[in-house]
């Protein structure tokens, strides 16, 4: 039995029947297709090395503790592991129509999180692997660890076998033994919270970049003040949009070249000429208007590369889409994110998670992860995640992973976001947004490589 962290749980908590809270991905690959009997063995023998893949999650009763993981007594994988098909030849729009019908439903909480779909038909004699894992599980980082740990370097690696010994289940603790391991760690942690205060203020004394950060922390507030384009925000169906754009990552390092500024910076940038003009094909659009996006920053030191589990903090930056020039735009962007890095904002808020983690209590944990959904706010348009993957091919059964296009969750009144993941030499874009709320989307997604093409030709400011 092993308990979520408070940040994991409250990704748990926070699900409904419109808020389906998995990570997920599109993966074309090329041909010959597998035999559906071929991937299914291919899981089974990866599961020994991830133990979560059989593990689902317990509630503690009255929510006085945070959901554990257990062995599921009753794992089948030919539940997980599923096949479908698009009209043959199928294009890369039946595909994505299939992927966003499939993304928004959830994960059935009763069994382990995740799902992975085989799905054939594609034209070319390709075919596509969609997955699901409930962002309870993994971050960006743990799941293209997770990824990493499915799939192949060389397309001559051997096949592996099942384990030849039957898995047999961990039997689970009593709901009493669960409710009263739930009160003794309520009354623990605040009191290991309490006695790390003393060396935590002691750290931040005599931290020498304590004045820079509570200058970010006033400066990052202060930005919040903006007009921000709150017409984006609505509530949430049941159904999702799914695009998807892919552009050359030589281009984006181009540009950061030219323009200075990282990788992420062009991307917030081309994300913010989306906006723009979906904006303005609305009749929204005004000089002094931002979209105001959260940014999600890993944390995860590297000894905790692979562990399934969410470490990740958040930074908030206004994409300035009232702007005209994409140059001036970039530097507005780079100028907020070189602030935010050089105050720490990311590592303090991190810091604050675990705080929180110890010193909120998890039925107020659980009543709090609802507040964000109810509210539908105002204040953040959309969100922004970047994720960095291999720049080599990857291979399963040795076929080659042709592409591979990320999918981010939607909540609280939040009816887009955007997922980016490069892999061998692409950047890849992948857009969810709510299916009412949204019609314009491909507006958007048309004006992310818009913006690549347009800071290209930009002369730097």
């Amino acid at each position: 039995m092993q308990r979520m962290s408070g940040l994991d749980a409250s990704f748990y908590l926070i699900e409904d029947e419109n808020t389906p809270l998995h990570v997920a991905a599109a993966i074309i690959m090329e041909g010959p297709v597998p035999g559906y009997g071929d991937i299914v063995r291919l899981v089974a023998a990866k599961l020994p090395s991830i133990e979560r893949y059989r593990q689902r999650v317990r509630s503690v009763p009255l929510h006085l503790g945070r959901p554990v993981w257990m062995d599921d007594p009753h794992f089948q994988i030919l539940y997980h592991v599923r096949h479908t098909a698009v009209p043959a030849p199928g294009t890369m729009d039946q595909l994505r129509n299939l992927a966003g019908r499939l993304l928004a439903q959830r994960l059935d909480p009763k069994k382990p999180l995740w799902e992975l779909w085989l799905v054939e038909g594609l034209e070319g004699g390709r075919w596509a692997l969609i997955g699901k894992v409930h962002h309870c599980m993994v971050d960006g980082v743990a799941g293209m660890d997770l990824i990493a740990s499915m799939f192949d370097l060389d397309p001559d690696a051997p096949v592996p076998e099942p384990p030849a010994e039957e898995w047999v289940p961990r039997g689970g603790p009593s709901g009493l033994r669960l409710f009263g391991e739930a009160l003794v760690d309520n009354t623990l942690e605040p009191l290991r919270l309490a006695a790390s205060l003393p060396r935590l203020a002691g750290s931040l004394r005599r931290a020498p970049q304590l004045l820079d950060y509570v200058g970010g922390v006033t400066r990052q507030l202060a930005r919040f003040t903006r007009r921000s384009a709150s017409v984006l925000n609505g509530p949430l169906g049941p159904h999702r949009r799914w695009e998807w754009a892919s552009l050359p990552l030589d281009d984006v390092q181009r540009i950061r070249k030219k323009h200075g500024g990282t990788v992420n910076d062009v991307v917030l940038a081309a994300v913010t000429r989306g906006f723009r003009d979906q904006l303005a094909g609305r009749g929204e659009l005004t000089p002094d208007m931002v979209v105001r996006s959260g940014v999600p920053v890993s944390v995860r030191a590297e000894g905790e590369r692979g562990v399934l589990n969410n470490r990740v903090s958040a930074i908030f930056v206004n994409l300035p889409v009232g702007v005209a020039d994409p140059a001036e735009r970039l530097r507005l962007i780079r100028e907020q994110t070189d602030d935010l890095k050089a105050t720490s904002q990311e590592v303090v808020g991190a810091q604050l998670t675990r705080i929180t983690d110890a010193a909120v209590a998890p039925a107020l944990l659980a009543l709090g992860a609802r507040i964000p959904v109810r509210l539908r706010n105002p204040v953040v348009q959309t969100i922004t995640t970047n994720v960095p993957g291999p720049d080599f091919p990857l291979y399963v059964l040795g076929r080659r992973i042709e592409n591979l296009f990320p999918y981010v969750p939607l909540t609280g009144g939040i009816q887009v976001g955007t997922a980016i993941f490069s892999y061998d030499g692409r950047l890849n874009f992948g857009v969810s947004a709510d299916f009412d709320g949204q019609p314009d989307l491909p507006v958007f997604t048309a004006g992310i490589g818009k913006g690549i093409a347009e800071l290209l030709k930009a002369p730097p400011v």
